[in-house]
């Protein structure tokens, strides 16, 4: 009997200490101003990006805060406010119900239609590849570009705009960058898509693919110094040494080190957990009936044979 009760006070004093280890680790994570979103890209767990099944779940497994960004304030304090940005995330959820704003990242081709008074039937409808995905709340826009008769067109949409009748992925994917606002120099065919293309769909769980095309520029003058950027979608530039020397002079390589320029173009994770834990049920009914109305619209009714 004494040696079981030793036993036991020794593991509870073991347990004790390595909880203490623990949340002392966790504060001094806090303090530092990492985010969760790196935490989930340094981690060697995949990446949850919303693609598998949620029926029969509550929505715990699934991180939305990778899915919605737009929900995430501006980490600007001086435009924050807590109230206008609470009733900013009621007219969304309430948008949400009554249009599908589906997952889409920046490389996915989409099809947006909208009003327009003056085209044939009142609305128009445009497909192109995302290039750019920017703002939070009410402001959130994306832009769309394609190559219309060997011109090309760039469409800037705010998401959140009520004369959006509909939003199509046909092209679920990923690109080795950011913004792909590069494809403004590189050859037209990188930007031209059809109108006619059909939606593909991902299998049920699948991850979201990341494509690693890299495209070809042309040749200079360019809208803005790409050797002076970390691109990887890229090929090899043709510029002259001096092009690269300097680009080589202006990098800045010790910023991804710099904990405090993270902190303060980033929210806090305490302030991110506390944001999507009051809106989280409310996305988890959205997605569960946007893959109901995907069965449902997928399903083909066999014809009988005459």
């Amino acid at each position: 009997m004494r040696m079981a009760c030793r036993l036991s006070s020794r593991y509870a004093k073991h347990l004790f200490q390595s909880r203490c280890c623990v949340t002392g680790a966790q504060q001094q994570q806090k303090r530092s101003g990492v985010t969760v979103i790196q935490d989930v890209l340094k981690s060697e767990k995949p990446v949850t990006t919303g693609r598998e099944s949620l029926e029969g779940r509550s929505g715990e497994g699934v991180d939305y805060r990778l899915i919605y960004p737009e929900f995430l304030p501006d980490p600007d304090m001086k435009k924050r406010n807590q109230i206008r940005e609470k009733l900013e995330r009621m007219d969304m959820l309430s948008r949400r119900n009554n249009i599908d704003i589906p997952e889409f990242y920046v490389g996915s081709i989409m099809a947006v239609t909208t009003s327009d008074p003056h085209a044939q039937n009142k609305v128009n409808r445009f497909v192109g590849i995302c290039i750019s995905r920017s703002g939070c709340g009410l402001r959130a826009s994306f832009i769309l570009r394609n190559v219309v008769d060997h011109q090309g067109v760039e469409i800037i949409y705010d998401m959140y705009n009520p004369t959006i009748h509909k939003i199509e992925v046909l092209r679920l994917e990923k690109r080795l960058d950011e913004e792909l606002f590069y494809l403004r120099d590189a050859l037209p065919e990188y930007s031209t898509f059809s109108f006619n293309m059909e939606a593909e769909v991902l299998p049920e769980g699948a991850s979201v693919p990341i494509n690693p095309l890299k495209v070809k520029l042309k040749p200079r003058p360019w809208h803005d110094r790409w050797e002076r950027k970390d691109l990887k979608g890229v090929e090899s530039l043709d510029i002259p040494e001096k092009h690269i020397k300097r680009a080589a002079e202006l990098a800045t390589p010790w910023e991804k080190y710099d904990l405090m320029k993270q902190y303060r173009a980033t929210i806090p994770e305490e302030e991110q957990r506390e944001i999507f834990s009051e809106i989280q049920s409310e996305l988890h009914k959205l997605e569960i009936s946007r893959r109901r109305i995907k069965r449902t619209r997928t399903f083909v009714k066999p014809k009988k044979k005459a």
